[in-house]
């Protein structure tokens, strides 16, 4: 009897050596996107339908700059990427929000202002030829106090648009 009970003990501990093993070569890939053959990506300046044209290299360099890296694959020129990323800058609003009321007879006095943004994006798989993700409608609101450069607002806007971008990316994969 003891040795039938030793030789189930070793049976278990293999097995549970056996588990314990497997589990080692365990990797996590949070979502599927994106699919296994893209590696590459190529990013292609938005077409801008504002009149503030800085908008296209600032939202350009920020793509650049934080698109291949959360979505873990590399950037490619388009002839060779495996995806695209292209777009439309739609909308550049400046608004003042917040503003307080003025004594009688004088002007409001504004207290903040922001930018809102808005783009059209799509990932195109080049592999095979499908549309990965698409949005006609991205927003950002980049807030920034009065008597700041209307720039701090911009540059907050498109951070929050590229986050966006990922977001939804990431959110179909």
């Amino acid at each position: 009897m003891t040795r039938y009970r030793s030789g189930t003990v070793r049976r278990i501990a293999t097995l549970a050596l056996a588990l314990i093993a497997s589990g080692c070569n365990y990797s996590f890939r949070a979502g599927s996107f994106p699919p296994p053959h893209i590696e590459t990506i190529a990013i292609e300046p938005f077409d801008n339908e504002t009149a503030r044209f800085e908008l296209t290299g600032e939202l350009y360099d920020q793509l650049l700059r934080r698109l291949p890296s959360a979505l873990g694959i590399r950037t490619a020129g388009a002839d060779v990427a495996d995806a695209i990323v292209r777009g439309r800058i739609n909308r550049y609003d400046v608004a003042a929000p917040n503003y307080r009321a003025g004594d009688p007879g004088q002007a409001a006095r504004v207290t903040q202002r922001q930018v809102n943004i808005a783009v059209s994006v799509e990932i195109v798989d080049l592999v095979e030829n499908v549309i990965l993700w698409e949005s006609s409608s991205v927003n950002a609101l980049g807030e920034y106090p009065e008597g700041a450069p209307e720039e701090q607002g911009r540059l907050r806007a498109i951070e929050l648009l590229v986050q966006e971008i990922v977001d939804g990316a990431q959110s179909n994969w």
